[in-house]
């Protein structure tokens, strides 16, 4: 995806499709008055007949007729400009590149102005545009071949257009930032999409440390000897049902000297049947995305490396697989975790706390000044938050208070549940230090609660984003499959970190 920036005059400029943005209950700005002119005011009138009335995301294509050099003109609602930010702009804009791309038109233009508000500057609506096309313009076809001839053609181009040239070196940042975080996004994605036959647990890491090394991050892989010889017990436990042999992936970026790193740790059970407490049938073909969290984590680490953040990172990815067999975990199974806890296993289907726990536990090697995990942990996530937002608990209220506020900046929103030493007493267990499951009632908390006992005294939170990690239908900016959820909160949060 090719998306350059550069100050121009919106009526000399030669594309197939030239992209406005229109706010609800407002007039046509100036320039806007100038295309309608040109376009003997069938704009105005079919704003007039309310056929467009600006509300977020609404489209309105009309074709120029040879009187602009832009062939169509796509007129794009941004809503009530009181309701206006970047994450409006983002939607706004990858409405338009969905129609754009189910017309089969691949090259844009875009009057970058037409974003600005007070609310959201130049630089902002140019990150938001950048984001809205590249994130439309993904789609996982690696294994479409025969059908391929039918896809519709991506978005390979766009152009984006602003007035004052005293802009550029801000909007070209902006546009090259955007396009390394996207690259994370669909990273990420990429590796929730890929189906299980082809992506083990050492597939996995094998991308981990091609794509870290590749962003300027050190790898560091433990195998199954090394996580025997450490103690991981639980990680391991989980591993044991499948013939193919689990890691944990350590990627360490270092932006600022000797600071104590973030430590992110990210779930990564490549597929996940359930183990002995086998899951239903039905769409058990989409657990290929209960790495989801590892995939972020991923994209993340990568993402800031290319960045160059002024910060230091460590991500841990415990990555397996949950399959049933002769040598699987059984209910009532007892492990023992690399923090020597005794574990009691009542579902074996609740197995990403598991290898959380030793992950996590290893983390604490580095002394983190602060610890976040994302998992796709709990199905009672989605019962509690449905699919438009992920859940976040922990024991630091400042570092849950600045990822949801990353949530709002980057629309990847968080809600937060809580923690009450209450739910400790859901995961007590009769015969071991602590169990794995405390029933239905919860759910999502008392998961959180499971890692909680491993977390230590740094300050720790948990984005259990198994609601959100996946798109059932595709909607603007984030096609069927996975979501690549997380990157973008989590490179927010940690520039709002780094500014600090």
């Amino acid at each position: 995806m090719k998306i350059i920036a550069e100050a121009a005059q919106l009526l000399s400029i030669n594309t197939p499709v030239l992209v406005i943005g229109l706010h609800e209950e407002k007039s046509l700005s100036l320039r806007h008055q100038e295309i309608n002119a040109a376009l003997d005011d069938v704009l105005g009138q079919a704003i007039l007949e309310q056929e467009f009335s600006g509300k977020l995301g609404e489209t309105l294509l009309l074709h120029s007729g040879n009187r602009l050099t832009a062939r169509r003109i796509l007129c794009v609602g941004l809503g009530q400009e009181k309701n206006y930010g970047a994450a409006q702009a983002r939607q706004a804009i990858a409405s338009a590149a969905e129609l754009l791309q189910k017309k089969r038109i691949s090259t844009l233009a875009l009057d970058l102005d037409s974003f600005v508000t007070v609310a959201v500057a130049l630089n902002q609506a140019a990150a938001a545009a950048t984001e809205g096309i590249a994130l439309s313009a993904y789609r996982y076809d690696d294994f479409r071949h025969d059908s391929a001839k039918d896809l519709t053609p991506l978005l390979r181009e766009a152009l984006l257009i602003y007035a004052s040239d005293a802009e550029k070196r801000s909007v070209e940042t902006a546009v090259a930032a955007a396009l390394t975080v996207s690259a994370g996004v669909c990273l990420a994605r990429d590796l929730v999409n890929a189906p299980g036959n082809v992506q083990s647990p050492q597939d996995f890491a094998a991308r981990c440390q091609q794509e870290g090394e590749a962003a300027g991050c050190t790898c560091t892989i433990l195998h199954r000897q090394e996580l025997e010889d450490e103690g991981m017990g639980a990680l391991l436990g989980v591993a044991q049902g499948s013939m193919r042999e689990p890691c944990l992936i350590i990627l360490e970026y270092r932006g600022a000297g000797d600071q104590a790193p973030l430590a992110l740790v990210g779930k990564a059970v490549v597929f996940d049947s359930g183990g002995i407490s086998l899951k239903p049938a039905e769409k058990m073909d989409e657990m290929k995305m209960d790495m989801a969290g590892g995939a972020a984590v991923l994209g993340t680490i990568t993402a800031a490396a290319r960045l160059r953040l002024p910060i230091n990172l460590v991500a841990l990815i415990p990555a397996v697989e949950n399959l049933p067999s002769g040598h699987a975990i059984r209910p009532g199974d007892i492990l023992t975790s690399l923090a020597q806890k005794t574990i009691e296993v009542l579902n074996t289907d609740a197995e990403g706390r598991l290898i959380l726990a030793d992950a996590i536990t290893y983390a604490q090697r580095y002394q983190p000044e602060a610890l976040i995990d994302v998992a796709t942990l709990t199905g009672a996530v989605i019962v509690a938050l449905g699919h438009q937002a992920s859940a976040v608990l922990g024991t630091d209220q400042p570092l849950i208070d600045a990822l949801i506020a990353a949530g709002e900046s980057s629309n990847e929103r968080l809600w937060q549940l809580p923690l009450w030493t209450d739910y400790d007493q859901l995961i007590k267990s009769d015969v071991a230090d602590i169990k794995n499951s405390g029933g239905r009632p919860a759910g999502t908390i008392t998961g959180a609660a499971f890692l909680k006992a491993f977390a230590g005294e740094k300050p720790w939170a948990h984005l259990d984003i198994a609601g959100t990690a996946w798109e059932e239908k595709g909607r603007p900016g984030i096609p069927k499959g996975g979501s690549g959820v997380g990157v973008r909160l989590l490179i927010d949060f940690l520039r709002m970190r780094a500014e600090q």
